[in-house]
């Protein structure tokens, strides 16, 4: 993360920092069917920052140089119990980014060891929509070949209207506004700081304006909160999303 942190552009400092931060705290204790935990988290977290991100359930074809690979997902997923058996990731319509923060989870692509796959969806083999049901998206990492097909509407379905899912919203959500808040705690710091406010998010940018360098830390709840001075001056710990923001703010994603 700080190599992103460093070299990344304007243009893709939040995109790529939120996935890689996700994968820094939760520090490999994730369980590997959190897929939908984590693309739900990150929604939202990308959604307070101003950045539009939709899930995406796919299947996804690891082949190696010999052509040989394992398919993971399903284009018709279903649940067992609190266990979903397909795979998701996000797409990110405005930058026409495709993030698949948990591709760690099978072991051939874990072994390379570059973190969550982030890349552009030109190389979709359908035009229109980059998430119309059987678009393909084809990706790099290292000597693999990681094919992306995306599944219909009812795969969607499967996810957001569960009731595990419908069960975990707050938590979702929760999560994913602290999350958010160490992305821009970090995109704060001296030399990254100007970058982020090029970035074309002006979410963002009012965000950044308003915390400036205020403390922060995190509370009994394990909410994390800046120390900021009301109108008359004294000092409030708030939440990412109880920070007033000028009225022309962008609103957060989803909306």
């Amino acid at each position: 993360m700080a190599r992103v942190l460093e070299h990344a552009k304007p243009d893709q400092l939040v995109e790529l920092v939120l996935p890689f931060l996700w994968v820094a705290l939760s520090d490999g204790r994730a369980p590997a069917n959190i897929c939908v935990d984590a693309c739900l988290t990150l929604r939202n977290a990308y959604g307070q920052l101003g950045v539009r991100a939709e899930l995406l359930p796919v299947t996804v074809a690891i082949r190696k140089k010999n052509g040989t690979g394992t398919v993971y997902g399903s284009l018709t997923p279903s649940w067992t119990g609190t266990s979903w058996n397909g795979h998701c990731a996000l797409v990110l319509p405005d930058s026409e980014r495709f993030v698949d923060p948990t591709i760690e989870q099978f072991d051939e692509v874990r072994k390379i060891g570059m973190g969550p796959m982030v890349g552009k969806v030109s190389m979709s083999s359908r035009p229109g929509s980059l998430v119309e049901p059987g678009t393909q998206v084809v990706l790099q990492r290292g000597d693999l070949v990681l094919a992306y097909t995306v599944a219909g509407p009812q795969a969607l379905a499967s996810i957001v209207e569960h009731p595990e899912a419908i069960a975990h919203a707050d938590d979702h959500r929760r999560t994913g506004v602290n999350t958010a808040s160490l992305t821009l705690a970090a995109l704060r710091a001296e030399g990254v700081r100007d970058r982020a406010m090029q970035a074309p998010h002006p979410r963002l940018h009012a965000l950044l304006q308003a915390v400036e360098d205020a403390p922060y830390e995190s509370d009994e709840a394990q909410d994390v909160r800046f120390c900021l001075p009301d109108q008359s001056g004294r000092e409030q710990w708030l939440r990412l999303d109880e920070i007033p923001l000028p009225l022309n703010t962008p609103a957060t994603w989803p909306r």
